[in-house]
């Protein structure tokens, strides 16, 4: 006996054939024993996101500020060609004073200490020496019996000239006065070589008596104390004795001693200009060179080269090792970059530049660099702004593989 399964499948067999031998059954029956035609249904696509176009990128104000991404505009600039050559910064020697004596006495006051600053014509230093008392004293009598005298012969003169005095009475009186004055004058000239100024000499007939034997000691520039020689109570001035009190050293200007090998000399004129800059110090420097030495020492085959550079901070300090640049020759180029805006991308040099939306990837050729400059040759036009710092996460964002649908 045949099973009920074996039934349904003879059934469903023989209602197919007669369906396919029947021509006249319609498209509806043929489907309800699956010999018909299939109708598919219509499945709609499902939207995708617009691709990004290559190399943009966007980014608003807000997030360009939050970023911290700098943005310059490119322009034109000076690209030089340097000799690089090490150095060291050494005080000006036009302006370092040493403050000496020109009499023998004693220290009685010292107003200025080592690293203190002073002012031209400030009083640094007291002495007090018997021999300006008795230059002062001698200058006193000498400009009172001028006075004296000068009085005497104006009288004698306008006796003469009224016919009441003698000529010869006049002509003594004047001789006399000449050369009271004549004394004045030499007493005024040793006050003068023993280191008084002018307005000191002309207040000595006013002063008072115990000033008589103390001098002012002065410091003829501005600057800054680098030493101190002596201490309160030492004697100084002639007879080998110490006559140096102090050093003082303006800073405002220094040299830089430059050592250059004897095959860059050719190279090397005075009035050329040169960048100083050093290890671990952001400031740089720009000077000119004031002296090329016409001798090579022996031994190293360099000569000593001098440049002159500003330094009103005093930011370059005497003693320190630099490194110069001196410039060989000096082009203007069109278009330049700060060294922080370029990245490299598949081997390609690119900036990116600022558009509207966001930045736009820029591929560029690079010419010619001087520090953080970079010229570039082509891909950008004088004008155009771009990212000038914080450009990796751009590189970065630029980067990322697509999720493909």
């Amino acid at each position: 006996m045949m099973s009920r399964s074996t039934i349904v499948a003879l059934a469903f067999a023989a209602g197919a054939a007669i369906v396919a031998l029947t021509p006249g059954l319609s498209t509806i029956a043929q489907r309800a024993v699956g010999t018909g035609p299939q109708s598919k249904i219509a499945i709609s696509p499902k939207p995708s996101a617009p691709e990004p176009i290559s190399g943009l990128l966007s980014m608003s104000d807000e997030q360009i500020k939050l970023a911290q991404i700098d943005l310059v505009d490119v322009g034109p600039a000076a690209i030089a060609r340097r000799l690089v050559v090490p150095g060291s910064v050494v005080p000006d020697a036009n302006l370092i004073a040493h403050v000496s004596v020109k009499l023998s006495g004693t220290v009685a006051e010292l107003r200025k200490n080592i690293g203190e600053d002073v002012a031209k014509d400030e009083v640094i230093a007291v002495l007090e020496s018997r021999e300006v008392a008795d230059a002062k004293s001698e200058y006193l009598a000498a400009k009172l019996t001028n006075d004296l005298q000068q009085d005497l012969s104006t009288r004698d003169k306008t006796l003469w000239d009224s016919r009441v005095g003698t000529e010869q009475q006049y002509l003594r009186s004047r001789n006399a006065a000449a050369q009271t004055e004549m004394r004045v004058k030499i007493a005024r000239q040793k006050l003068l070589a023993l280191g008084l100024g002018e307005r000191e000499i002309t207040a000595v007939p006013g002063a008072p008596e115990a000033s008589l034997r103390r001098q002012d000691v002065r410091s003829p520039i501005s600057g800054r104390v680098a030493e101190r020689k002596v201490e309160l109570g030492t004697a100084v001035g002639r007879d080998s004795l110490e006559t140096e009190l102090f050093v003082v050293v303006d800073l405002s200007r220094v040299w830089v001693e430059l050592s250059v090998a004897s095959s860059d000399l050719p190279l090397i004129k005075e009035g050329q200009s040169v960048k100083i800059f050093a290890r671990g110090l952001a400031e740089t420097s720009s000077g000119k060179i004031v002296f090329v030495s016409p001798l090579i020492d022996k031994d190293t085959r360099t000569a000593r080269v001098v440049a002159e550079i500003p330094n009103p901070d005093r930011t370059w300090r005497p003693g320190s090792f630099v490194t110069a640049g001196i410039v060989l020759n000096e082009r203007t180029v069109p278009v330049t970059v700060p060294a922080t805006a370029i990245q490299k991308l598949d081997g390609q040099s690119i900036v990116f530049v600022r558009t509207k939306d966001g930045f736009e990837k820029r591929n560029v050729v690079l010419g010619e660099s001087e520090d953080q400059t970079l010229e570039i040759v082509s891909g950008l036009n004088p004008g155009e702004s771009i990212a000038a710092t914080n450009t990796f996460p751009l590189k970065a964002e630029l980067s990322k593989p697509r999720d493909e649908d």
